[in-house]
């Protein structure tokens, strides 16, 4: 079969997403409204809170959000087949992703731009908010350790990857100051992302490593090495103004998506490679995981992802210029990441990673194989095969890609982690875990303690832990759609819209994470069954308190304060 048709089915999908449902769910159930205020003028501080254009909050959104994740994701699942994969992609994207992302946006820009845990108590109660936030500080807490862990390997496998992505940051700088000039988006765009290919083109012919001296004068590993000054930059860019770094750097990164995504899907078209991998693939060996429920919890990012309801309401919602722009930047950034899952799929599916079924099979011999560097190899080759490419190149660039990705995801982390000890010294009035500098520093310090104290002088914690992301990822995803929903029950709308997706996603998620539980504790991982059972214990409770708000809207309809609101 040819990678074309899937290609082109997915990508009717998606257009079919935003021209025709997100339109909907905009105008029907948020109703989103052009003449709201929203914080970032209500606060406008210069430095969190700051009206942005919804082309530059879209870049910044969209690859704060994608990681690497989505790239994982899709190209360890299609283990079980292209088919399901490409299914739960294109629907997830449409019916789920894209309804959570733009409705998480939504609600916290209507609540003060709180954090989804934080507005939890004005929609549910006061007891859920601390429930909430435990298990959002422990997703993030997952992803900043692990993001770190997976930057620092790149850097360390390929060097080459480097330079182009320590130079993004010095572009961004300056891409932040002209645009806060008024400078012409469009031009400095096109400038930015040259400048950022050429950095590529350099890095793939000049590979960096840590100079050796250093590495013996402290006792670290490269891998360890860079762990620390990464999560060192990421400190300082989590207190810096969102103008002056994280906004540029993600919207840099997020144009050089674009063209990337352009280069791979045009190479399908231009090379028009087979599809190698099984439709469904049944040749699994004894012991692997079944496909329901962990296919909807290793593809994550790029169909639904509770990570994605964080951002949107801890740093996107601040930036919101307009209500309205909460559909293109929301909406338009699940499907954004839907596209690079989808292409992921293509990539590590076809013929320029594995020439013929027999090989593809013997590449992924267990569940666990593939990942970012199946994506990287089948995707360098076939940029060779579609543009003409050098392959060193096309690895170099694809590996950029993943590293930049991870980086953005790993700063807007930080600096999430930061606003949520921020909200607990608000919260219970410690003093000192409201300023910047101490809240930074407790969030990078537990991230190291994590990533030291479970990963050994290594650093790589985050992977000891890692497993439970997925599932705990998507119960996550489920809690903020019921927020949503609770949310819109009280203004007197639909909310069926986010509730079916909630229900499938919650089931799905807790009998994943009850599988995994037993995993655990037959290979005696005790502090996975035990962070297991911690955050189920709060999402059950959460999702108590739901019900009992729920009954009590049935019973006594939606208050009049509520019902005003609407209007």
């Amino acid at each position: 079969m040819s990678s074309v048709l899937i290609v082109l089915l997915g990508l009717a999908g998606f257009t079919f997403g935003w021209f025709v449902y997100s339109r909907f769910i905009a105008e029907k159930i948020y109703k989103l409204d052009p003449n709201f205020v929203t914080p970032s003028h209500q606060v406008n501080d210069g430095v969190d809170y700051v009206p942005t254009n919804k082309f530059v909050l879209w870049g910044a959104h969209f690859t704060s959000v994608a990681g690497a994740a989505p790239i994982v994701g899709p190209a360890i699942a299609v283990f079980w087949g292209w088919v399901p994969a490409v299914l739960w992609v294109t629907f997830g994207s449409v019916f789920f992703a894209g309804v959570h992302d733009m409705g998480a946006l939504w609600a916290s820009s209507r609540h003060g731009a709180k954090s989804i845990g934080a507005l939890s108590e004005s929609v549910i109660g006061k007891r859920t908010r601390s429930l909430f936030m435990i298990v959002i500080f422990l997703l993030l807490l997952m992803v900043n350790a692990v993001f770190g862990s997976i930057i620092a390997g790149e850097m360390v496998h390929i060097p080459t990857s480097v330079f182009p992505a320590w130079a993004a940051i010095p572009v961004a700088v300056a891409i932040g100051f002209l645009i806060r000039r008024k400078a012409n988006l469009l031009l400095i765009s096109v400038i930015g992302v040259s400048i950022l290919y050429f950095t590529i083109y350099v890095g793939s012919e000049m590979p960096l490593a840590l100079p050796e001296g250093l590495l013996e004068t402290t006792g670290l590993s490269s891998n360890a090495a860079w762990i620390l000054i990464l999560f060192a930059y990421a400190a300082i860019a989590s207190m810096l103004p969102v103008w002056a770094l994280l906004q540029p750097r993600d919207y840099i990164n997020g144009a050089q998506l674009v063209v990337g995504l352009f280069l791979l899907y045009g190479a399908v078209f231009l090379s028009l490679p087979d599809i190698t991998a099984p439709a469904f693939n049944t040749d699994v060996p004894e012991g692997t995981p079944s496909i329901f429920p962990l296919l909807f919890i290793t593809i994550a990012c790029g169909a639904l992802s509770g990570f994605h309801g964080i951002v949107s309401s801890g740093t996107s919602s601040k930036q919101l210029d307009k209500e309205p722009d909460a559909r293109f930047v929301g909406y338009l950034g699940a499907l954004g990441e839907g596209s690079l899952a989808l292409i992921t799929i293509v990539a590590v599916c076809g013929a320029f990673y594995a020439a013929t079924p027999e090989v593809w099979h013997q590449l992924y011999a267990a569940f666990g194989s593939g990942g970012a560097a199946a994506f990287i190899e089948g995707g360098g080759n076939l940029l060779t095969a579609g543009w003409g490419l050098p392959n060193l190149f096309a690895t170099t660039l694809l590996a950029t890609m993943v590293v930049l990705f991870a980086g953005t995801t790993m700063d807007a982390g930080v600096r999430l982690q930061r606003y949520i000890i921020q909200e607990w010294g608000s919260i219970y009035n410690i003093s000192f875990l409201k300023g910047n500098v101490a809240a930074t520093f407790v969030a990078v310090g537990s991230c190291l303690l994590l990533a030291f104290g479970a990963g050994g002088s290594e650093g790589n914690g985050g992977n000891v832990i890692w497993p439970l992301f997925g599932a705990t990822n998507q119960i996550l995803a489920s809690l903020t759609l019921l927020v949503i929903s609770i949310f819109l029950m009280k203004l007197g709308r639909p909310a069926k819209f986010t509730l079916m997706p909630m229900i499938f996603v919650l089931l799905m998620s807790v009998w994943g994470s009850l599988i995994q539980l037993g995993s655990y504790y037959a290979n005696e991982q005790w502090l996975l069954a035990v962070l297991s059972i911690a955050a189920l214990i709060a999402s059950i409770l959460v999702i108590l308190e739901a019900i009992s708000v729920i009954s009590d809207l049935k019973k006594n309809g939606v208050p009049a304060t509520e019902a005003e609101d609407a209007k």
